[in-house]
């Protein structure tokens, strides 16, 4: 057996690691500057309790971006070194993120272990490479990010920090092979135990959804199917699941192989970044002669989700709500019904009309998947989303790319259960036109003012925010604009109290609530040195059957144009279109 022993290295604090929900995200070029990732792990290691460190076993893994692979040696030998008792590792590094919180939560070790913590590697959908993004997030034992009293003491230990401890002589883990390597230390044995990344996470989700019968619809021969993993952690499930498990043809897979550049693209789900995926679904700029019936993409770290039919997008608003709605009929683990559905405040209020019709707990929280996580632990809530692409439920405690096209497959394997020998099967878009046909459609759009003067941004935000002191004049205004929009009934800045742990988070946005249900929301996202981010959110919502079916910018026409001459939008940040429109 390799012995090894601990070694004590001088350091200094580096400023700007300040870690965020998602942990730390900066430039590859910054995480590998001398003692730059040592010194945060170090700091990590320092907040937590000795009893989730010494002894303690630890996953360490990631979305497979560049740099990771070096940065599990090292995490690994400075954990030998603070005195855990084992590492584990996903097979060449590879565990998607919600892979991470499902091994935490359900695997045991050879000897009977289980994890209390892990280091997650991704800078999530932001792009891989040399001159790219790295990111470390730490996950508590409940399968969680860590909670900002975690992060604030992480944060104020590298404002701090003296040295840190690594294991010298200690060599690098082959984590290619799977299997355990001992080695030997001051403090007793340490094991590096490289694990299949697939596995456990295949187990759950065949213990959540029924394979058989999404087997039965992926082999109808009028149902097509196609899957891009935009060449992040997503491909290395891809395989097991859609086609070892469910038969599809390995030709509907798309950008399955895990690339440490993502393949030179940006791996971000959505119209923009997915080309290859929009164009085959029918959805670019050239026709497709016969697209596929349902297409899906996940992000480089498999959290995120885009799911699409033939020629339409499903936008992530509605996908978390025709999944609730759907959920106890469609998928087993639900079969005994749903203890409650929540989405961050910015995403459409889809959900809040079927929790209403179902008779569901509903609960609305900041952006931050932190919020669900705490609803989930004390059994608040079944199924959550975001409109950034998020959707996930309390099976584990991270969003989950894979586990919401698994619900939607399973959806359609429903509706088409009595169909699979008919003429024509239940689609995508006849799913969600139903849905709109029962519970109205919020027709929603997002603009992003990307690096605006942080001063201006301020501004105009204070500027909305003394509107709402008169909401008579506010509508005399709108009046003024559009006479065909709804009046203004309520206006405030959103502020939440946990329901579980009573804190509360102020200024997370200003609302505008008409009385026909439209919402109009602006949120200031990272007001860092490239200025700040502006996100306008418009949502319309229509209950008439008569007019559900209209493009969706045109329905939204008056109220961006109240939008935008209400927060003098021009006037303030000089900008005559956002940046980007989703």
């Amino acid at each position: 057996m390799v012995m090894f022993n601990v070694s004590r290295v001088q350091t200094a604090p580096i400023d700007g690691q300040k870690p965020g929900t998602s942990g730390l995200r900066k430039k590859v070029k910054v995480f590998t500057q001398p003692h730059y990732l040592h010194n945060f792990v170090q700091s990590t290691f320092n907040a937590l309790s000795a009893d989730k460190v010494r002894g303690a076993t630890l996953v360490v893994s990631g979305d497979g971006r560049y740099y990771s692979k070096d940065a599990i040696q090292i995490i690994i030998k400075m954990a030998a070194a603070n005195g855990v008792r084992r590492v584990w590792v996903g097979q060449n590094g590879l565990l998607s993120t919600p892979a991470v919180s499902a091994v935490i939560r359900e695997r045991v070790g050879h000897d009977g272990s289980k994890a209390t913590g892990a280091f997650i590697l991704t800078a999530s959908h932001n792009p891989g490479g040399p001159n790219e993004d790295f990111g470390i997030k730490y996950n508590m034992e409940n399968g969680g990010p860590a909670p900002e009293g975690i992060t604030d003491k992480i944060y104020e230990n590298t404002k701090t920090i003296k040295e840190y401890l690594i294991a010298e002589g200690l060599p690098d883990v082959d984590i290619s092979t799977v299997g355990v390597t001992s080695f030997g230390g001051p403090e007793g044995q340490f094991d590096v135990d490289v694990f299949d990344s697939a596995s456990d996470y295949v187990k759950l989700m065949k213990s959540i959804f029924d394979f058989q019968s999404i087997q039965k619809l992926l082999s109808s021969p009028k149902f097509s199917f196609c899957y891009d993993a935009l060449h992040g952690v997503a491909g290395a499930y891809a395989k097991r699941i859609f086609v070892e498990e469910l038969g599809a043809k390995e030709s509907s897979l798309l950008n399955c192989v895990p690339k440490e550049d993502f393949g030179g693209g940006h791996p971000d789900p959505n119209l923009t970044y997915a080309k290859e995926l929009v164009q085959r679904m029918g959805l670019g700029k050239s026709t497709e002669q016969d697209p596929p019936e349902f297409g899906a993409a996940a992000d480089g770290d498999a959290d995120r989700n885009m799911v699409l039919g033939k020629r339409f997008f499903v936008t992530p608003s509605d996908s978390v709500a025709i999944i609730a709605a759907n959920a106890v009929q469609a998928i087993p683990y639900f079969s005994s019904g749903l203890k409650g559905v929540a989405r961050s405040m910015p995403t459409s209020a889809a959900l809040d009309v079927v929790a209403k019709n179902l008779n569901l707990k509903f609960f609305e929280v900041p952006t931050g998947w932190k919020f669900f996580g705490n609803l989930m632990d004390a059994g608040l809530c079944s199924v959550c989303g975001e409109e950034s692409f998020g959707t996930g439920s309390d099976h584990i405690r991270e969003k989950d790319g894979i586990w919401a096209v698994l619900a939607w497959l399973s959806i359609l394997a429903y509706k088409n259960k009595e169909n699979l020998g008919g003429d024509k099967l239940v689609t995508v878009e006849d799913i969600v036109r139903q849905h709109w046909a029962t519970y109205g459609r919020h027709y929603y759009t997002r603009y992003d003012y990307e690096n605006v003067d942080a001063g201006a941004a301020k501004e105009l935000m204070a500027h909305l925010v003394k509107l709402q002191s008169s909401l008579g004049e506010v509508n005399k205004m709108i009046k003024g604009i559009r006479s065909d929009v709804s009046n203004v009934a309520n206006a405030d800045e959103f502020e939440y109290k946990d329901p579980v742990d009573g804190s509360i988070s102020k200024h997370q946005g200003i609302r505008y609530l008409f009385e026909d249900g439209s919402r109009l929301v602006f949120r200031l996202s990272g007001t860092g040195s490239e200025g700040a981010t502006i996100r306008l959110y418009i949502e319309q919502y229509e209950k008439d059957p008569s007019k559900i079916g209209r493009d969706s910018q045109e329905a939204l026409a008056p109220l961006v144009e109240v939008a935008l001459k209400l927060s003098k939008m021009q006037e303030f940040t000089g900008r005559s279109a956002p940046t980007v429109i989703t």
